[in-house]
């Protein structure tokens, strides 16, 4: 089926196909394999209109699975999200998440209503504590008047099904808020993370965190597929290759950057094209990225501040 949709000045014939989906973990939701991410969707390189024509166009060729956050690009990625799910029709397609970063329960409340305002929805289907990169951010979430406290309520409020948490420094750090969880007699319904062809050799999730995740039949959320091009800038593989790896892990989504018809493309010919890949093909792609990645210099959300939101805005967390 070949649909029209018009970018600025652009027009461009795209072929629409079925996006497989999959099971997102505890949730029981089916979800697409591939996701539309928040953070490039709101740069304000893109004019509004253009921005929520691609958002359309992501829906009506099947990605059902939306990533957002309170805090990407000052509130105007959940604003345009928003704008685009209030047409008729599109927020029944899709499930909908955001991130919250504070860590008590008053700055939770606060931002996770500028979160349902700005998305001009009564509830999410899934709310995530964001960017669990410092040492004390599970004992803050879960502390006395914690942001734990307040995920709970607002899940009782009905203002979001289900919970998770995301972050993309330390495995450590996510195997100590999913310790922390079960001293709770909690389990997250979902955990977000980088999985990626560089992360198999450096401070790995895919190694640490994701048969932590399985075992407790979390919903695996990839992302930093490219680094935020960083990984994409080495050309050790192709972009569908780097997809590819990760759909090929136990994900059940793998949210990627979208900012423009040909990414879109891009993506969609990822998850259409995708067979799962064979032990001597995991390791060729990994032996091309094996020197590449030893000492994280493509992965600079592990080795650096320049992706911390939060360390550059500590008053985020309350």
């Amino acid at each position: 089926m070949i649909q029209t949709t018009s970018f600025g000045e652009n027009t461009l014939a795209m072929t629409t196909h079925d996006i497989p989906k999959r099971r997102l973990g505890r949730t029981n939701e089916q979800v697409s394999m591939v996701g539309l991410g928040g953070f490039h969707i709101g740069k304000p390189d893109i004019p509004d209109g253009d921005a929520i024509k691609l958002i359309h166009s992501a829906i009506d060729r099947g990605i059902t699975f939306l990533d957002n956050s309170w805090d990407y690009n000052n509130g105007n990625s959940e604003i345009r999200m928003g704008r685009a799910l209030s047409v008729k029709g599109y927020r029944a397609k899709v499930f909908l998440m955001s991130k919250i970063d504070g860590r008590t329960k008053e700055a939770f409340n606060k931002q996770f209503d500028e979160t349902l305002h700005r998305l001009i929805v009564d509830y999410v289907d899934l709310i995530q504590f964001h960017e669990n990169i410092h040492d004390d951010d599970a004992d803050r979430i879960f502390a006395a008047g914690g942001a734990f406290e307040a995920a709970l309520a607002a899940k009782q409020a009905g203002k979001t099904r289900f919970i998770g948490f995301t972050g993309h420094k330390s495995p450590k750090l996510h195997l100590h808020m999913i310790e922390m969880a079960a001293k709770h007699d909690f389990t997250f319904d979902t955990v977000q993370m980088p999985l990626n062809v560089m992360d198999a050799h450096y401070e790995s999730f895919e190694k640490h965190v994701l048969p932590v995740a399985r075992e407790r039949d979390m919903g695996i959320i990839g992302m930093k597929t490219f680094g935020d091009h960083a990984i994409l800038d080495t050309n050790a593989l192709p972009p569908i290759d780097m997809l590819h790896y990760g759909f090929n892990l136990p994900t059940s989504v793998v949210v990627t950057g979208i900012d423009k018809p040909e990414i879109l493309d891009q993506a969609i010919e990822a998850a259409t094209s995708f067979k799962p890949l064979d032990a001597s093909k995991v390791a060729a792609l990994l032996a091309k990225t094996r020197e590449l990645a030893k000492s994280g210099e493509s992965e600079l959300y592990k080795t650096t501040h320049f992706f911390d939101s939060t360390v550059q805005n500590p008053s985020w967390l309350g």
